[in-house]
């Protein structure tokens, strides 16, 4: 009789368990959902407030969409965005590299103007041989954005990609019509983005080359002042020598995505943080925005790396984390806890390095007379070989 009381229970237990699985829909009373489904769900990156007063926004300053070679409509760039964790996105489609075009004009053959099915025979869509061979409006992807970001707080930087590959690529941001801005020149391109008050970056400057040195194009939009920022992080890619470049140049850092599939794939399934440029600004408006880049308040974010001014990166540092003493006869016992979302490699003077990861608190012996804790932040740089010292006193 016991045995079969036993039973009865684990069996009514068993038939909950598999109720819980499922919950009645809201509207259909005909459909079940399953309750072990997760929902869209935002990453929250807890970043520090800085002593400056700025606020930090996360930022993705360089992806692509299906306008352009991207795999994605620019409305998932804006929710994968958020997803993410950022703040801001800049969707930069090339404006000369086009190749999704002729698949479109392929399926819509049968509804092409002549004028258009001709532009795409002689390339004119896909390379953009002049201003009037342009028959697309190179606004639209900007467009889509928009008309989504508001429902998930992102902002939405309007910008392009000038692609010259052995001459250098450039994303000009703040733009007020793409349409405007090629030129068979590419320097006459950037100009014509400059016109409209855009701001100029100087993407992935390593990339399909053997060093950084500079291309003819590249140099002449150095000399005329005509470039805002760099990209110290390009993906994957790191360049150690654009921090001094960046710092010795007055220059904004940027790290960025520079998507083209999804970041999911290449980052989140992976237990990776997208690359980000932090951008310090008073709010998260196009004008403060612009702003900061052009003050050159940044720091570039990636694979646990934090490049940028040596400043702003001791601010950073110190505004996210607290000291707590414990006093004994022979020694102090400091315990140092990170209240951010990243994570930091810390080394006391003559010590190991210590790996401090988010949200956590480490222990550090120092001498009973000593009243500050010296600390070199080594995933921190400020140069290609140099790390800032910070120095907390308790």
């Amino acid at each position: 009789m016991k045995k079969l009381i036993i039973f009865f229970v684990l069996l009514s237990f068993g038939f909950v368990s598999v109720a819980q699985q499922y919950y009645q829909d809201a509207v259909n009373e005909g459909m079940l959902r399953h309750a072990d489904y997760q929902g869209r769900c935002r990453k929250e990156i807890v970043l520090p407030q800085v002593v400056n007063g700025y606020n930090v926004y996360k930022a993705d300053l360089h992806t692509h969409t299906i306008y352009s070679d991207g795999v994605a409509l620019p409305k998932y760039r804006v929710m994968e965005a958020w997803l993410d964790g950022l703040d801001v996105l800049s969707i930069t489609d090339h404006i000369e590299f086009r190749p999704h075009e002729m698949a479109f004009t392929e399926y819509l053959e049968k509804y092409m103007s002549d004028q258009y099915k001709k532009a795409v025979n002689t390339n004119i869509t896909r390379k953009a041989a002049d201003s009037n061979g342009i028959l697309v409006d190179l606004n639209q992807t900007v467009k889509d954005a928009v008309k989504v970001a508001a429902d998930y707080g992102i902002t939405v930087i309007p910008g392009a990609e000038i692609t010259r590959k052995t001459e250098g690529d450039f994303n000009v941001l703040f733009t007020t019509d793409n349409n405007l801005i090629y030129d068979p020149d590419p320097v006459q391109s950037v100009r014509n983005a400059k016109v409209q008050g855009a701001v100029v970056m100087h993407n992935h400057p390593g990339k399909t080359r053997r060093n950084l040195d500079c291309s003819k194009t590249e140099r002449i939009l150095y000399d005329e002042g005509l470039i805002d920022g760099v990209e110290v992080m390009n993906g994957a890619e790191f360049y150690p020598e654009i921090i001094d470049r960046v710092r010795e140049k007055n220059l904004f850092i940027a790290a960025n995505t520079d998507i083209h599939l999804s970041t999911a794939v290449d980052y989140r399934l992976g237990g990776i943080c997208r690359p980000m440029t932090l951008i310090f600004a008073e709010d998260n408006t196009l004008p403060s925005l612009k702003e900061a880049l052009c003050a050159a308040r940044t720091l570039s974010y990636g694979f646990n790396t934090i490049c940028g001014d040596e400043s702003l990166l001791k601010d950073f540092f110190v505004a996210g984390v607290t000291l707590k003493t414990l006093t004994r006869p022979d020694k102090t016992v400091l315990l140092l806890t990170n209240n951010t979302s990243v994570s930091y490699v810390v080394q006391q003077d003559g010590a190991n390095q210590v790996r401090l990861e988010p949200f956590s608190t480490i222990s550090i012996k120092v001498g009973k007379d000593e009243e500050t804790l010296r600390l070199t932040i080594l995933n921190m740089f400020f140069s290609k070989d140099a790390h800032p010292v910070v120095e907390l006193s308790f």
